[in-house]
């Protein structure tokens, strides 16, 4: 049986990986730290759903306590380890920017050494659409320079991905990085606009519309975006013969088996008719707070998902309007509005 180390899974991203691979039959091993940012009974929930599931360990640890996560770690002995864990949140990397270095850097850090160790043979790592900064041309593809991040939270995972760059190198150790573009769906974080969004209206609250509502995102719905983590897990990057066998558009690396994949649905969507589909699948109109653009924001993201497909066979295709349908069904079931 396959044993895969997932870090995250109580959170919104790798709850929904780990039920996939549990679904499969895969022995997932999950490794969270249970931090209070957003509402940890909504963590322990999904973990306890998880673990109504046979084939799941979990494991409770901050990725800083490297002594831990070496012990979990170890008692898996994975074939494969998913790093999702991270402090998240572009907003709050102004206020507390020191948790992400310890989260993002020093964490990302301690789950390579661990996968080194155990010559796994696949390394997956989240990183985000936000490392893409202050880049104006779009669709965002894997092979642009991406070096003007504009948050410390970019930046952090900015430098995981180059860490994960020179473990691939010199350790043979095959590393993919996937950049996510603004997920959202059931079980999805507090913290979001939209479980904001869906919060305010229900409770008769105008919504804060930034920029004036000119902010455009490429919304990713969560079971396509572990849909193609899953696909992905089976193809890790090989280091190439020679510069010249990689293929035009691949960002595989000329000196490592090391490859960053965007994972978006490849429409850049007006924030306003995100908003318009909320309210559809919601029933009911917002009233709306325009305000400023906020510091660190980018008015909008969009992503070139073509290597993903080429690698897989697969790219996200759920529509807002189906993908908020199933969220707001959760959300209503969920807290009973």
């Amino acid at each position: 049986m396959t044993r895969v180390f997932i870090t995250g899974t109580a959170g919104f991203i790798g709850y929904h990986l780990a039920d996939l691979l549990l679904d499969e039959g895969v022995e997932v091993h999950g490794f969270d730290g249970m931090t209070d940012y957003y509402d940890v009974a909504l963590k322990r929930k999904r973990h306890a759903m998880l673990a109504a599931k046979p084939g799941f360990t979990a494991h409770e640890a901050m990725l800083e306590d490297g002594a831990a996560l070496d012990r979990a770690v170890d008692a898996c002995a994975p074939d494969m380890i998913v790093h999702l864990a991270a402090q998240a949140g572009v907003r709050y990397s102004l206020e507390n920017p020191r948790a992400y270095l310890d989260a993002n850097v020093i964490g990302s850090f301690n789950v390579m050494e661990a996968a080194r160790r155990h010559d796994v043979r696949h390394l997956l790592m989240a990183s985000t659409s936000s490392v893409y900064g202050a880049e104006t041309q779009m669709p965002y593809a894997e092979t642009m320079k991406a070096d003007t991040q504009m948050t410390i939270y970019a930046a952090t995972k900015k430098a995981s991905e180059s860490m994960g760059h020179a473990y691939a190198h010199l350790w043979n150790l095959p590393v993919t990085m996937f950049r996510f573009f603004t997920v959202y769906g059931p079980w999805g974080r507090p913290d979001m606009a939209y479980f904001k969004f869906t919060d305010a209206i229900l409770g008769g609250r105008p919504i804060d519309i930034y920029n004036h509502g000119e902010m455009f995102r490429d919304f990713t719905y969560v079971g396509d975006l572990v849909r193609a983590i899953r696909l992905l897990m089976d193809a890790p990057p090989v280091r190439p013969a020679a510069p010249e066998d990689i293929a035009p558009g691949d960002s595989l690396s000329p000196v490592a088996p090391w490859r960053v994949v965007n994972i978006g649905n490849s429409t850049s969507v007006r924030l306003m008719d995100f908003v318009t589909a909320l309210e559809g699948a919601l029933g009911c109109k917002a009233s709306y707070n325009m305000m400023e653009m906020q510091k660190g924001d980018v008015p909008a993201t969009w992503a070139d998902a073509s290597l993903l497909q080429r690698l897989t066979g697969y790219r996200p295709e759920t529509d807002i309007a189906e993908g908020l349908a199933r969220f707001v069904a959760w959300y209503r079931d969920y807290y009973g509005r």
